[in-house]
């Protein structure tokens, strides 16, 4: 009904960012902007700008407006985030909607402000920031209300976060500005060294997504990609394996387990033995890379599984966190 104010979460990702109102998700694309240099202007938004990656002419700019997280092109990402909420919620209405953005853990206040100020400026009437483990957390009905340890570890494009929480709060955390494009950008480096073939970070994801894996697979499967040759710059094939994106994604991977492993140094002890017997969430889209799971539960000693929601967990608790910010008040941050 017209002139009922809205509550929406807001997962304002690297890679993705999603809308989504009650249970309900209403939007999902990556966020990613083309713009006409001279006249800067917004041209195309979401998969059909991401589908111009790599591909335009000099008059064009395609940006990708978050890095590691956190706003690094204010002024497109509040664009970006005003014709989403207008594509969402319609002309604006008599009473704009309430916003719950998600950050990474451990933003700083100017990063924070600068989220804040974004949803207000895309037309939020107020606007509230909770971390990203906290809104997974949420998502995917962990007991953090209780006085018990609750372990997620968030995979995302641009920011890796892992979070111990309990009563309502994120006890011990980190996050590291790596992510799914480290990955990416970690095939690319493998396949340049090996191969002599230089590919783009695009075809590199493809790849990883197509027939990666993080350990070795009983089916091996493969890919040709094209690139570039390094010497002499013709355009030259590649066949890549299973195996060959396994052995590239060792060392971001390792990288993720001494992060890990810091967190749970800093936990009480009580805590981490409730997570050794309830394991740790995982979720984030790096998450769905085969056998991570297996690859952490082995590298940390505490089962790890992928929850049922990993792209979406996020953003349904920040929906959830919007109905219980009185509750939550302690760990969420409003302008």
């Amino acid at each position: 009904m017209a002139g009922i104010t809205r509550d929406l979460g807001i997962d304002l990702g690297t890679t993705n960012t999603i809308f989504a109102e009650g249970s309900q998700i209403l939007l999902q694309e990556p966020t990613i902007v083309s713009i006409v240099i001279d006249e800067d202007k917004m041209v195309e938004w979401g998969q059909a700008a991401k589908n111009m990656e790599g591909r335009v002419p000099d008059t064009i700019e395609v940006v990708r407006p978050l890095r590691h997280g956190v706003i690094a092109e204010y002024e497109v990402t509040e664009t970006l985030l005003k014709y989403l909420t207008k594509k969402v919620c319609g002309p604006m209405r008599l009473f704009r909607p309430r916003m719950m953005i998600t950050v990474p853990y451990g933003v700083t206040s100017v990063e924070g402000r600068a989220v804040h100020e974004a949803g207000i400026g895309a037309g939020g009437r107020e606007v509230y920031l909770v971390p990203q483990p906290l809104a997974a957390a949420l998502g995917v009905d962990l007991p953090v209300n209780t006085p018990s340890g609750n372990m997620v570890i968030s995979l995302g494009g641009g920011v890796n976060q892992v979070a111990i929480l309990s009563l309502n709060g994120i006890v011990s955390g980190d996050a590291a500005r790596t992510g799914g494009q480290e990955l990416d950008e970690a095939i690319v480096n493998y396949v340049r060294k090996r191969f002599g073939v230089i590919i783009g970070a695009p075809t590199a994801e493809h790849a990883k997504i197509t027939i990666g894996a993080a350990t070795p697979q009983d089916q091996q499967l493969s890919l040709e990609v094209q690139g570039q040759d390094q010497v002499t710059s013709l355009p030259r094939p590649v066949v890549l394996t299973t195996d060959d994106i396994v052995e590239a994604v060792q060392e971001p991977l390792t990288e993720l387990v001494k992060i890990i492993k810091k967190v749970l140094e800093r936990t009480p002890p009580e805590l981490v033995s409730d997570i050794i017997d309830r394991g740790a969430a995982m979720c984030g889209g790096g998450s769905l890379l085969r056998g991570v799971d297996k690859f952490l539960t082995r590298a940390i000693g505490i089962p790890v599984y992928m929850v049922d929601n990993p792209l979406t967990c996020t953003v349904e608790g920040a929906v959830k966190a919007l109905e219980m910010k009185d509750l939550l008040k302690r760990s969420l941050a409003s302008g």
